[in-house]
Order: C-alpha cells, then structure tokens, then sequence
C-alpha cells in the first residue's frame, strides 16, 4: 500500500488533478448531501420520461440524503413505480440473522421510515421491488439484479478503513485474499472489523459498542464492480480524510478495499472541503480551564 507522506500533503484544489478517479470536490456537506439526492432523482426522472427502469445499490450511510430525496420527489412528481432498488447491507446478530425490521439500527427499518414510506403514496417504490442482501439466502440477491437487467448506479459512503457496502477487509492471520479474488467476492456474513464497531458506535449507540450488531450481511464487490456507473459520497470531514486520500491516491490494497474500485469505467467520489483537506496531526483541542 502506498502512504507516502506527500499524498497526505497534497493541496485540497490539487486533487482533481492528480487523482486516480474522478473527484468533485463542493464547498460544504449539506452541498454534498443536496448533490446525492438530487443526483438520484434526477436519475429516476430521466428513465421515467425514456420510460426504462432505474435500477440503484443504495446505502445506510450517508443517511441525510434520503428525506431530502423524498421532498424533491414529492415536490416534483417523480414517480418511483419502476425504481428497483437494492441497499448494500443489514447488519445481523451473533448467530449470523438479520436483525429485526424494528430493532433502531436496521437499515430496512430505516429506508422505510426515512424514505419510502416519505414519498406520496401515488409515486411510491412497490415492495416487491425493494431488495435487501438475506443472509439465509445469499445468492438471491445477485440473482435478481440479473433478473432486473444490472444495476444502473451503485450509490455508496466510505467507511473508516476504506470498506464499501460491508466488504471488510479479511481479519485472519492465517490466510490471505488477492485482490482479484476480493474483487469477484459475493453477498456473504461478515464479522465487521473492531474500527467499524468503533465508529460505528460513536454515531448511533452513544459509544456503547456492545449495543452494535457484531455481524452484517453485505452485497459483494462483483455485484457493486458489475454497476454501469458508481459514485460515492464523502461528507464526514476529519475521520474520512485519510481514507479519501488513499481511495483517490494509493494503491489497489485489499486492507483498503475501495482501492479496488480503480479502473471501474464510470467512477466518481464527492466530497466537501472539509474533508478533502490534508489530514493533521495534532493534539488540536483545548484542556479545561
């Protein structure tokens, strides 16, 4: 893996142009968050008029965008009847099953809340038309975005260590994952890395990783490298710094698997100022006084 210092020099405005993938870079996160919901509705709009299918892999983080999309959709009359959609992951409990639709971290659970059940009733999604990876079916997921025609935009965030969907990196010692391999890599359960479980924590359990999930269940990285187009969205600031740095910059790195996504024919990452900016090392804040 490349980490040379002078990556994590480079000026932010420098960015596009030394990059490995495209990048827009937009003043704040709300700018980003505007651009991710816009850019989906947008997307719906066109092949409703050219009267095709959209067909999206969609995220749980970056969340904000989702009740922004519904207004826009509401608000313009952008029907979702012959949207497919298939979010990237759920996490499971220890034994391996999703958790359940209520529990306050389930992604279905919240994708209605926050944005299917948010859309008139008149453009809303048909339920049979909205798809979750199962972990007591694993291969059907991928069986229906064949069956649908191919995914047309694969919609994603960053994770700490550079995870798309849930695609950890491998934990054990004892053997090693190429990259080819990683790459063809299917809908499976995953044990999330003790960084997710950490940063996962600090956003939706106060801190309290016992109360995280320890499992989940992920679409693979062939169905997401299969997508005509992928764009991701980086509106975090100081903890995606590093890792924008290396999704943009290093090299193609199974302990970094968004390096794997290099060379896809339609790629590109957003992000906001903050957290295109070098990243610092310091002890920035202030004691007590």
């Amino acid at each position: 893996m490349d980490r040379k210092p002078s990556h994590m020099t480079i000026p932010t405005e420098d960015l596009p142009n030394v990059s490995k993938v495209s990048v827009e870079i937009l003043a704040s996160a709300k700018d980003v968050i505007h651009h991710f919901a816009r850019s989906i509705a947008d997307e719906i709009e066109l092949n409703n008029k050219r009267d095709q299918p959209t067909r999206l892999i969609l995220p749980v983080g970056p969340v904000s965008q989702y009740p922004l999309l519904a207004d826009i959709c509401n608000r313009e009359g952008i029907s979702w009847r012959h949207v497919h959609t298939f979010n990237m992951d759920e996490y499971c409990d220890w034994q391996g099953r999703a958790i359940p639709f209520d529990h306050p971290l389930s992604f279905k659970g919240f994708m209605h809340q926050y944005l299917f059940e948010l859309l008139d009733p008149t453009l809303r999604i048909p339920k049979d038309q909205i798809h979750f990876p199962d972990p007591l079916n694993l291969d059907l997921i991928s069986q229906v975005i064949e069956d649908v025609g191919g995914i047309d935009t694969c919609y994603g965030g960053l994770g700490f260590h550079g995870h798309i969907a849930f695609n950890e990196p491998p934990l054990s010692r004892w053997y090693k994952i190429s990259p080819a391999e990683f790459r063809e890599s299917l809908a499976r359960i995953v044990q999330l890395a003790p960084e997710t479980v950490v940063i996962n924590s600090s956003y939706n359990t106060g801190g309290n990783a016992a109360a995280l999930p320890p499992m989940a269940v992920t679409l693979g990285m062939r169905d997401i490298l299969a997508s005509r187009r992928i764009r991701l969205y980086c509106p975090s600031g100081g903890w995606q710094q590093n890792i924008l740095r290396i999704a943009l910059l290093g090299e193609e790195d199974v302990d970094y698997p968004v390096t794997l996504l290099q060379g896809h024919p339609d790629y590109v990452i957003i992000a906001d100022e903050n957290t295109a900016q070098p990243p610092m090392v310091g002890l920035l804040g202030k004691n007590p006084e």
